[in-house]
């Protein structure tokens, strides 16, 4: 018994000497709660959707009503007017919002004539999710606009909806690929560049470092840097593999692939860097273990990859605009379901430009060249 008790006070001495270890032990459970209970909900919520009504009728009103019924009630999307059907169109390529409702200046007449009237339903149909529930919910609305009462037969007058998708098809397994190319960069910087650090100055040899003119930006930088090409090489391997599986073609060549390369290869600086300024004073790899999985939920569940963060609490919400795989979520969709160009991401490019810039100059001025 006493060996036994002597393995337990030298394996709870260990917790003691790293106390990031315990407070992570409590604090994850916690975390993995709050943030995985907000970002699968269970049901959609304001969903960003546009309507131009050049109808003005007493039937379009009705069917607005409906749709304001749904926006009060279950708050599945807010509605958001105007004037100009291309602008609202373009705002959905564009990612502004996620439909577009536009009733033609017919609807009233056609419907009281029972001249079947349509509504036009423009989806951005890459977020399957959204869309679908977007467009059970305007059948519904539509469907309700002339029920006064209980047919015992299709009425030859009812108004239908002509919904179109802006995009080819995009089934579930296709939209897990941007969220699994971001995986796998995580876990790629996870154990490179820092990760090598880690090692190092827990086997001592970092103090190897301090016999050599090299400085902290050389040290920092060439981590970085070999970090980056076997990461990078790994994200693309993946991602090739991901396109074979799914079968997503690759409609502009060169083009397209060239802006894959980009969004991986500054997705992976971005990471790398953030992982030396949160890893880069650490000497226990257990650690890194301990904040893995904690990074992971925090950065992954939260960028869009699996849910959609028009649906996210307020404070989740603020979370994703300084999250980098937000950006990095949203710029492969576009480049792979939307047929963008750099021009169209130019946003999520600068943003993780300037991120990696901001913490590739925090990790050097953290970094530590002592003992």
């Amino acid at each position: 018994m006493t060996r036994l008790f002597a393995v337990i006070e030298r394996d709870l001495k260990k917790f003691k000497r790293n106390p990031v270890v315990l407070a992570m032990s409590i604090l994850m459970p916690i975390i993995y709660l709050v943030i995985l209970g907000n970002s699968f909900q269970g049901k959609l919520q304001a969903l960003p959707v546009v309507f131009v009504d050049q109808d003005a009728g007493p039937s379009a009103k009705r069917f607005m009503e409906n749709l304001r019924a749904v926006e009060a009630g279950p708050k599945t999307f807010s509605l958001l007017g105007s004037k100009d059907p291309k602008e609202a169109v373009e705002g959905v390529k564009k990612g502004i919002y996620k439909a577009a409702i536009i009733i033609p200046s017919d609807f009233s007449k056609r419907t009281f004539a029972k001249g079947r009237p349509e509504i036009g339903l423009f989806l951005d149909n890459t977020d399957g999710i959204s869309s679908e529930n977007i467009r059970n919910i305007v059948k519904s609305a539509v469907k309700a606009t002339n029920t006064e009462y209980v047919a015992i037969r299709e009425n030859p007058g009812e108004a239908i909806i002509r919904d179109i998708d802006l995009y080819s098809k995009v089934d579930y397994y296709q939209s897990l690929v941007p969220g699994v190319v971001i995986m796998a960069i995580f876990l790629g910087t996870l154990t490179t560049g820092a990760f090598n650090l880690v090692m190092d100055r827990f086997l001592g040899m970092d103090e190897s470092y301090l016999l050599t003119p090299l400085s902290k930006s050389h040290i920092v930088g060439g981590l970085i840097i070999s970090g980056l090409s076997i990461t990078t090489l790994i994200a693309v391997f993946i991602f090739t593999v991901s396109m074979l599986i799914t079968g997503i073609p690759l409609s502009r060549g060169l083009h397209q692939c060239a802006s894959i390369f980009i969004i991986i290869t500054l997705t992976t600086l971005c990471l790398l860097s953030l992982m030396f300024v949160i890893l880069g004073r650490v000497g226990h790899p257990r650690i890194v273990g301990v904040l893995s999985g904690f990074l992971n939920v925090i950065l992954f569940f939260p960028s869009g990859a699996v849910y959609p963060i028009a649906s996210f609490p307020g404070w989740l919400k603020a979370f994703a605009k300084v999250n980098p795989e937000a950006y990095a979520v949203d710029a492969l969709k576009a480049v792979l379901f939307k047929n963008a160009g750099l021009s169209v991401i130019a946003g999520d490019i600068l943003f993780l430009f300037c991120f990696t810039a901001l913490m590739m100059t925090l990790s050097i001025l953290t970094f530590k060249r002592t003992l």
